[in-house]
């Protein structure tokens, strides 16, 4: 598990006495003549700024020429911080190569699937098993290391930046190498390896190991093994790369936290962070809103996510956005309290630092029409009050700093291996989409107002009452004994349809369908039912299905139909179960409900765990609850989800932000798209 929050990112670089959330943004210096320098200081402490990072990208800034070094400019940046008391997360710059390393050793670029050349021009172009680059690379974190190890300014370092984001999948030649040691250190043996891809399909029986390659492009679907296993690969790869710069900075500054910024959002899903956390001293993680009618509920998702990876301690907010982005179809621009709501909802799910990419808003580049703290309008703008605003907030949040999450009764489970294999090609249908289906159990138990924790197989499962595990494709046999030994002592599992079908080597578990999970759900499909992508289907329930049904037999005992197909292939076919098993039971959703119909069939799923919303009635579905804990005190976080004041009547404690309201019982009303914090003394 990786640790708290060092206590010197939460008291500054002087290391002062009093706690504090840790508030800024990436500063790119480099970008803007020596005269703005002493005004950006100026203007941080204005709005309470006490942390940045730098250096992101400043790899041919501070390395030109290969054995030329200029660090004068950033000796005077690091300086004129600390005296302004703003501590630094310093990047080892390794992000993106310089010009003239690139143009010296091409070898490094990325190669595609299809043998094309990733060129230089944009960003992290590079190849994470390149010899030549990790060369390089740790020679400049060297030198990072050893001229900033004693500056007082430094309060964490900033390995890279967003591994994986663009140079996550490398098919070369370098990558073909080290994709074969990763598998002599997986299997062994090329019987092992030839039984786990199942190579007696299709002639692919390999008979050494230098004819083995990367998934490149093929005639037809490549083998699906290989294809897991390269996702599993290319994650692994660039955590070893992670690793590498990791032990140069521990090695030259054992006194200084490292860190990298995860992306833990939406589609990008190349990288195991749950696999990755253990590398680091504390998880940081980038997060970026994408509009649309679920875009306030994953970035809930996220965040929950994102304090699961971390063991449930705080967490460093390591980007997000003032207001628009560069890189949308449409960039839309926040409302009013946006900032401020999306901020502390990632402070109420566990982060101690809240961060924003950048400070200042470029003038020129490809980012030039993000949003930053500064934006082009200048300190005169309504961007730069509310951040300003938001300084003061959590300036007043500060008791907060340090408490970990209170954990929930309800868990949705993640997982990175079914994700990446229950959306390969020749499968049953291309319209799955893993993620979708979990955020969309989340944004149910969102609108009955139920807090769930999102976790990961690495999370003990049982301290949870109810776990809903969606589209759980890939079950190795210890985790199928895990499960029914959890329903037996208690638990309620709920899963759905296209899970427990292979094991860790995406092999089909064999006797029927749902496979692992057939004997605990105690029902037996045959063949699955996939929807084209207009059609639906209704159950009995008064909820329709889309993308998937299946025709479901019942065999075990005990088992209870929850619901119904009213129309299609399936009709009067079981549609929902629910098995009771031991002290617990496992339930089975056979098709994709979407949020709205989840929300009407969870009631009756939590009801057997007596499970019911922590919320006043008035505000279960419009107001988010997320809590956190020390020692003394208890934290309830009140997210208001809509655009109308919301009452919260009986709920009591100190109020650390927020308005109070004029309910009956002196109770709050929360204002539109507002968070109040209330503090409670813990039990």
């Amino acid at each position: 598990m990786p640790p708290t929050l060092p206590s010197r990112l939460l008291r500054g670089p002087d290391g002062d006495a009093t706690s504090r959330l840790a508030y800024g943004a990436d500063y790119n210096p480099e970008q803007w003549p020596r005269a703005v320098w002493e005004e950006d200081v100026r203007l941080m402490r204005e709005a309470g700024v006490n942390i940045v990072s730098v250096g992101i990208f400043s790899w041919a800034r501070i390395q030109p020429a290969e054995n030329v070094w200029d660090f004068a400019w950033l000796d005077e940046v690091m300086d004129l911080l600390h005296a302004g008391g703003i501590g630094v997360d310093l990047a080892t710059a390794t992000a993106s190569p310089p010009p003239w390393l690139t143009a010296a050793h091409p070898e490094i670029l990325p190669v595609t699937a299809s043998g094309e050349t990733v060129w230089p021009g944009a960003r992290q172009h590079w190849r994470p098993t390149s010899p030549v680059f990790r060369e390089h690379a740790l020679r400049l974190v060297r030198e990072m290391a050893g001229r900033y190890a004693d500056h007082p300014a430094l309060v964490a370092w900033h390995v890279s930046n967003e591994l994986g984001c663009h140079n996550i999948y490398d098919h070369s030649d370098d990558a073909a190498r080290a994709f074969r040691d990763w598998l002599r250190a997986r299997y062994a043996t090329l019987d092992g390896l030839n039984h786990a891809w199942g190579t007696a399909f299709w002639a692919q029986r390999y008979s050494d190991w230098e004819q083995i390659l990367p998934p490149r492009l093929a005639a037809s679907h490549p083998n699906p093994t290989q294809q897991l296993d390269f996702k599993r690969f290319s994650s692994d790869a660039l955590k070893e790369y992670l690793r590498a710069e990791r032990d140069v900075l521990r090695e030259l500054t054992p006194q200084v936290p490292v860190t990298t910024n995860f992306m833990v959002m939406g589609g990008t899903k190349g990288m195991d962070y749950a696999d990755w956390a253990g590398e680091i001293d504390f998880v940081s993680n980038d997060h970026y809103v994408v509009p649309g009618p679920q875009a306030r509920d994953e970035l809930s998702f996220s965040a929950n996510l994102t304090s699961s990876i971390a063991g449930h301690r705080p967490w460093f907010l390591m980007e997000h956005s003032t207001s628009a982005v560069n890189w949308q179809p449409v960039n839309l621009a926040k409302r009013e309290g946006d900032l401020a709501r999306d901020s502390l909802l990632h402070v109420a799910h566990g982060a101690d630092a809240v961060c924003f990419f950048q400070w200042r808003q470029s003038a020129a580049g490809a980012e030039k029409y993000h949003s930053a703290m500064v934006p082009h309008a200048g300190a005169d703008s309504e961007v730069f009050r509310a951040v300003t605003g938001l300084g003061q907030t959590l300036e007043a949040l500060a008791p907060v700093a340090g408490s970990g999450r209170e954990p929930a009764r309800v868990a949705v489970l993640f997982d990175w291996d079914s994700w990446w294999a229950s959306e390969q090609d020749s499968h049953p249908t291309s319209l799955l989409d893993y993620h979708q289906e979990a955020l969309d159990w989340y944004s149910a138990l969102l609108a009955l107002g139920v807090r769930a924790d999102v976790v990961t197989t690495r999370t003990d499962l049982t301290s949870y009452d109810v776990l809903i595990a969606p589209v759980l494709h890939v079950v190795p046999e210890a985790l199928a004994k895990d499960l029914t030994r959890y329903v037996e002592g208690g638990g309620h599992l709920v899963t759905t349809y296209f899970s427990g079908i292979v094991d860790e080597n995406d092999h089909i578990w064999l006797g029927g369908y749902p496979g692992a999970l057939r004997e605990l759900l105690g029902i037996r499909v045959e063949e699955f039912g996939p929807l084209l992508a207009d059609d639906t289907v209704e159950l009995d329930n008064a909820t329709n299905g889309t993308v998937w049904t299946d025709r479901i037999t019942v065999t075990g005992p005990e088992v209870e139909v929850l619901a119904r197909y009213r129309t299609g292939a399936y009709a009067e076919r079981p549609a929902v179960t629910r098995r009771a098993s031991g002290r617990g039971s496992a339930a089975y959703v056979s098709t994709r409900l979407g949020a709205d119909g989840l929300a009407g069939l969870l009631p009756r799923l939590l009801a057997t765990a007596g499970v019911e919303s922590e919320l006043p009635a008035p505000a279960r579905g419009r107001v988010e609850l997320a809590v956190r804990r020390d020692a003394e005190s208890r934290y309830l976080f009140l997210v208001n989800r809509t655009d109308d004041s919301v009452p919260l009547p009986g709920l009591t404690g100190d109020l650390l932000i927020g308005q109070a309201g004029d309910t009956a019982d002196g109770g709050l009303v929360l204002p539109p798209r507002e968070v109040a914090v209330l503090r409670q003394p813990s039990p």
